[in-house]
């Protein structure tokens, strides 16, 4: 199996078509959706998560307040973050 950085060097320096640029991207989507709905399965109202924040950089630790469609609301101190169910990673308590 390939490694992510030979795979990565094969998309930047590739011809590929624009048919085939789709099909990657289709690829990728599917993955990204298939993680999300296995994160909401594992998650329930009160978890521990965390998610790095794309604003800060920062790694965040807080609970999930609910469960969207896409997102998920956690509550970290007094702030409540919408984050999309595949950045999360749940804590071990």
């Amino acid at each position: 199996m390939a490694t992510i950085q030979e795979i990565n060097s094969s998309i930047i320096a590739g011809n590929f078509s624009n048919e085939q640029l789709d099909s990657i991207l289709s690829a990728l989507r599917f993955a990204r959706g298939q993680l999300v709905q296995k994160n909401k399965h594992i998650l329930s109202q009160g978890s521990k998560v965390k998610f790095v924040s794309s604003r800060t950089g920062q790694t965040m630790i807080g609970n999930v307040s609910s469960i969207k469609r896409k997102f998920v609301h956690v509550r970290v101190g007094n702030t409540e973050w919408r984050v999309p169910g595949n950045m999360l990673t749940v804590c071990e308590v």
